[in-house]
């Protein structure tokens, strides 16, 4: 049975674990705050296939360096990044993390495949308190050779279970040949990662 790993990165507050919630379990969560990483696990059947699916959601809080994302490349199948269309810090976030994705690839030991990386901008349901037009997200995209979907995890199920499936499929086509990697370790470095080392940290207000 073939494990999928999946990485759920982005910067607090863009609703993350209410994509990954919504996708495990239908329901949707308005607030979701969490201090520490959380992998969720879950068995699917793609393609009539079994499949162990992992979820990993960094906390959004403090650590330290840019290591520790080497660290998810080299456990992840597939990232998800994300972005709230609401809040052009995010995207900012997001663009700078794709950056780091593609770039620390670069020096990953003979890859068979790129890193197989969504950009998704979330809180389409905010569209009238849009900051990030929807082309670029797409232009960003298309520069890194990521998936683009801009959809909401309050409001559109589907679209947000047809993501992670299109993703898991494509995972799934590209680990086989992949050796078992480790789970990430000291995650609370890509919280700082994205907070002191990308922008503004945000304010809560």
């Amino acid at each position: 049975m073939n494990d999928i790993k999946l990485a759920v990165l982005g910067s607090g507050g863009v609703g993350k674990s209410a994509l990954i919630v919504r996708f495990l379990t239908r329901r949707f969560i308005g607030e979701y705050a969490s201090s520490s990483e959380c992998i969720y696990r879950k068995r699917l059947s793609i393609d009539g296939r079994q499949l162990n699916l992992e979820l990993y959601d960094p906390c959004s809080q403090g650590g330290e360096g840019k290591s520790n994302l080497n660290d998810q490349i080299h456990w992840a199948d597939g990232f998800v990044v994300v972005y709230d269309i609401s809040d052009r810090s995010s995207f900012i976030t997001a663009k700078a993390i794709v950056h780091l994705i593609r770039e620390l690839q670069l020096g990953v030991a003979k890859r068979d495949t790129d890193s197989l990386v969504f950009l998704v901008g979330n809180k389409q349901d905010l569209c009238h308190m849009r900051e990030v037009r929807r082309e670029e997200g797409q232009r960003l995209a298309a520069e890194h050779r990521c998936q683009f979907y801009e959809l909401s995890a309050a409001e559109h199920y589907q679209e947000v279970v047809l993501m992670f499936s299109k993703m898991v499929h494509n995972a799934s086509m590209g680990s086989k040949a992949k050796e078992r990697r480790r789970r990430p370790s000291g995650s609370k470095s890509m919280a700082k990662l994205i907070n002191n080392v990308f922008g503004k940290r945000r304010k809560s207000v």
